[in-house]
């Protein structure tokens, strides 16, 4: 058995003064009936808890580490901003080369606003989109996580769907009324609700690629039908590419699928690994945002330096010939792997991934939708969670959240990941 009793007193220390433990409420392990595991270090594909056991890590911060932990560039480009300070307030070349970037390689983005979160970038886009149209209605989609601004608990994913918890009290019946939840990748569902209020309706906000339900991709035809009805209504569409940025494709989940959203909102790989979001889209759009425009948002951290330094060395080095071809192979080569072991002991298991983001189910599937993914085994995912913790492999303690695989990732770690879930996995039998 691992050793992990600096972790657990860690954490009754945090119990008694930070809620649950922790600051972010799936990393309490709760779901899987465990406690979590304190990080003391980590570097490459390697994380390190205080009792000193390594894990090979497919969290990566839940996202932002496609390059792994402390990349020589990103480090480099932090010290170099240490050397002058932290944060000022006021602008930034920084700012400005981090736009010029995200710009050149997202087409749809003319302009951009930088933010502290993800959770800022979706509910200043929605604001946004509001005030652009001057319509109230929102619609979203089931299992789709996009914060935890008041307007978008309504059937979300991620750390909502782990407690399984509708969404949040706290969270007045008259801020939500103006949001609509459909089934993702419900076409039918999405048309009908467009015909009857498409007039009123001020964005479609979507993940591209679902990552807060597990990964699920979409079907053939939904964003296109998304972008054709939302363009016909007048209505926004916006994409949550917080997760997806620039990690399934240089030019995001959008350049992948071919689709052109309104909005583009960023976080998580746009920052290095700090705190960070962003969102940006055509240009008579953004110039409704203040100071230019009517429509509020402002932020004391917005663009600090740190950040956006971080950010420039991660976009750089993602830019680099072959780096999305040998990530694929190496994702690739993991989901098949699980998937082979799941299949030889006839376990009722489906995976999948696009790039370098991928996800597995505990279920025979397909999974197209939040209620697909919620057929999955709970407890069969909570002990091979536990299995795979045991034997050095990092995973997210939720079975609906993706897993990420990064640049720092070896062939022979993958492969050890492969073995591992095989003897974890006969466990489960």
């Amino acid at each position: 058995m691992m050793n992990n009793s600096r972790s657990q007193e860690f954490f009754t220390q945090a119990s008694k003064v930070i809620p649950g433990g922790v600051n972010s409420p799936v990393r309490a392990c709760g779901s899987v009936g465990g406690q979590p595991v304190f990080i003391d270090k980590a570097d490459g594909s390697m994380i390190y808890d205080v009792d000193g056991n390594s894990y090979i890590d497919y969290v990566g911060s839940w996202g932002p580490m496609i390059l792994g932990h402390r990349h020589p560039e990103v480090i480099k480009a932090l010290e170099s901003v240490l050397q002058s300070g932290t944060s000022f307030g006021a602008p930034t070349a920084l700012e400005t080369e981090l736009a010029c970037l995200l710009i050149d390689m997202v087409p749809s983005v003319e302009k951009v606003r930088m933010v502290n979160s993800g959770t800022e970038a979706t509910m200043s886009a929605l604001r946004l989109a509001r005030g652009f149209t001057g319509r109230d209605i929102i619609i979203k989609f089931d299992g789709c996580y996009h914060g935890h601004a008041d307007t978008l608990l309504v059937a979300a994913g991620s750390g909502v769907a782990t407690l399984g918890i509708p969404g949040s009290p706290g969270v007045p019946e008259s801020v939500i009324k103006n949001t609509l939840s459909i089934d993702y990748n419900n076409i039918d569902s999405f048309t009908e609700v467009m015909h009857k209020m498409g007039d009123k309706v001020a964005a479609v906000i979507v993940e591209p690629i679902a990552g807060n339900m597990g990964m699920v991709k979409p079907i053939a035809g939904f964003h296109e039908t998304l972008r054709e009805l939302a363009t016909k209504y007048g209505a926004l569409l916006i994409f949550d590419e917080v997760m997806t940025g620039f990690r399934v494709h240089r030019g995001s989940a959008q350049g992948l699928l071919g689709i052109v959203p309104d909005i583009s909102c960023f976080g998580k790989i746009i920052g290095g690994g700090l705190p960070v979001g962003a969102y940006g889209g055509r240009r008579d759009i953004m110039d409704h945002i203040a100071p230019l425009g009517p429509v509020y948002q402002a932020g004391t951290l917005s663009g600090n330096p740190l950040a956006m330094a971080a950010g420039i060395a991660t976009l750089k080095e993602i830019s680099r010939p072959g780096f999305y071809e040998a990530l694929e192979l190496a994702t690739e080569k993991l989901v098949n792997g699980l998937g082979d072991a799941a299949s030889n002991l006839r376990i009722e298991f489906c995976t999948g991934h696009v790039g370098s983001m991928a996800g597995f189910f505990f279920t025979a599937g397909p999974v197209h939708s939040f209620s697909d993914a919620k057929k999955s085994d709970l407890k069969r995912f909570a002990s091979f969670y536990k299995g795979m913790l045991e034997r050095g492999i990092y995973l997210a303690p939720s079975q609906f959240e993706a897993l990420f695989v990064s640049a720092a990732h070896t062939e022979k770690q993958i492969q050890k990941t492969i073995d591992a879930a095989a003897e974890t996995m006969k466990g489960l039998v």
